[in-house]
């Protein structure tokens, strides 16, 4: 498939992969719940999945295909550090999907460390469960904003458009995986963890703790977190006693979408609700 084909059928193909992956790991949560929800799903799912139709409508309005169509363009006009070797194709391809990966990372970092950057990110972590839909949980600006950044990072290191197709399409499924309610069984999750990142390992991040919550910040490859000194391989309280979400937002009124979309732009409450129906 050439690069201009791509990008004409890249939406039907996220799309597609999307569904495959959202059906199998739901269906992966139904016989290997990790964790007792507190909260009723149906509180949660329509919402969460009605943000995520938000922010694929306002991309799509404001940014149609942007990251792949950066791509042709670098591709075309050889604009890019990989554009200024001669690389395999496959290379390219592998070298691309790192570098993404990499600025995934450290970009979920600044999220983190950046008040006005964390308000739009902490939408993702006020959720009070964390199962596949949490993976789909974003603020339509935080979205806007990472697509930016993902577009510069493509442009300098001149990503390949089916580097930048595979990372996406492998983002988006990561995201689901390491977020769902489901096990892995013990014997293999430590090796499992070594080359993807797993739901236990990334549960830990969503810890109400402040210093759980400043670890584990890869969503795709955990190498990243083991460099840079960011791994912690377990909750203190463990997976099935730990709370999940934040110390703020924690009435199950909060889990709306409209709440969602203004949360960024609201104070939390001095003296947040317990969890209540």
């Amino acid at each position: 498939m050439t690069s201009p084909a791509i990008i004409e059928f890249e939406p039907l193909i996220r799309v597609a992969a999307f569904l495959a992956v959202f059906c199998a790991v739901s269906i992966w949560e139904l016989r290997a719940r990790r964790r007792a929800p507190v909260v009723p799903w149906r509180n949660r799912w329509p919402h969460n999945i009605g943000l995520l139709i938000t922010d694929v409508l306002l991309l799509r309005l404001v940014a149609p295909g942007a990251v792949v169509g950066v791509a042709l363009l670098c591709e075309t006009r050889g604009w890019g550090v990989l554009n200024a070797f001669p690389l395999p194709g496959w290379l390219a391809i592998l070298a691309g999907v790192l570098l993404l990966d990499l600025a995934v990372y450290l970009q979920h970092r600044v999220f983190h460390a950046v008040p006005i950057l964390w308000r739009l990110h902490r939408v993702h972590h006020a959720d009070l469960e964390f199962d596949v839909t949490t993976g789909t949980r974003f603020h339509p600006v935080e979205i806007l904003v990472s697509t930016g950044i993902k577009c510069a990072v493509v442009a300098a290191g001149g990503v390949p458009v089916m580097g930048v197709l595979a990372f996406e399409v492998l983002l988006n499924a990561t995201s689901m995986f390491n977020h769902a309610n489901a096990s892995v069984p013990a014997p293999i999750e430590e090796g499992v963890r070594l080359m993807v990142v797993t739901p236990d390992m990334h549960r830990v991040h969503h810890s109400i703790r402040l210093d759980e919550q400043s670890s584990n910040f890869g969503f795709n490859l955990p190498w990243w977190d083991r460099v840079f000194g960011t791994y912690r391989a377990q909750p203190a309280d463990g997976h099935d006693q730990m709370t999940i979400g934040l110390d703020v937002f924690r009435s199950t009124q909060e889990l709306r979408l409209d709440r969602m979309l203004l949360q960024p732009f609201r104070e939390p409450a001095k003296d947040p609700e317990n969890i209540t129906a």
